[in-house]
């Protein structure tokens, strides 16, 4: 079984993209290399996986990823007409659950894991601005496997010249935290691309607050 180490985020890895009222913050190193190829190989097997179907201009499509939602009995997400039920946490990620709350200092209660197979599968440009995260939600991000980019864009981009726009190309390699907090959702959009040279597999996991009566 795997067993986290007990002190906290190492501050002095945090790097930090702050506008005026929204900040993301990038830990590289949050997990070893070896802890999250661990990790991963745990939540893979795991994990009950589903291929999701969304319904687009009247058909339906495979969403371009596996996904899969764990938490508290009540906190049920919604997102692009999907519903999703959550599963209980297996100890493991209770365990890694419990340790992003120590790190990003704030409680979580329900987590959203996507499976990338190949660099073919993506998110396309959104925000995490859903009313069930409340106001301005905070949530943490852990990436495991295969480095993939992360795009994040003004929402108002489209308003700038080309050369005034304000977008970011972020790496997320195996073991980085980042959290996304303040006004963030509601002024920046974010992706992952398709990468068509990456063969392997990434395995995300957004942990979230669920506000719920």
């Amino acid at each position: 079984m795997l067993e986290f180490p007990s002190e906290g985020l190492i501050k002095n890895n945090f790097v930090k993209l702050k506008t005026p009222d929204s900040i993301l913050e990038v830990d590289h190193y949050f997990l070893s290399n070896n802890e999250a190829n661990i990790l991963f190989d745990i939540i893979d097997e795991k994990v009950i996986w589903e291929q999701q179907e969304i319904l687009f201009y009247g058909k339906y499509h495979n969403i371009p990823r596996l996904t899969a939602w764990y938490g508290d009995e009540k906190a049920a997400y919604k997102y692009s007409g999907i519903l999703n039920i959550p599963l209980t946490p297996f100890v493991e990620l209770q365990k890694l659950l419990l340790r992003v709350e120590k790190a990003c200092g704030t409680k979580f209660n329900s987590v959203l894991l996507n499976k990338y197979r190949t660099g073919n599968d993506k998110v396309s440009w959104h925000s995490d601005n859903e009313k069930e995260f409340g106001v301005n939600p905070i949530i943490a991000s852990l990436s495991l496997g295969q480095e993939r980019r992360f795009d994040i864009r003004e929402i108002d981009y489209k308003d700038y010249h080309e050369d005034e726009k304000r977008i970011e190309h972020i790496p997320l390699n195996n073991g980085t935290l980042i959290l996304m907090k303040g006004s963030f959702q509601h002024e920046w959009q974010h992706q992952i691309p398709v990468q068509k040279k990456l063969n392997d597999p990434r395995i995300n996991l957004t942990f979230r607050n669920v506000i719920y009566d």
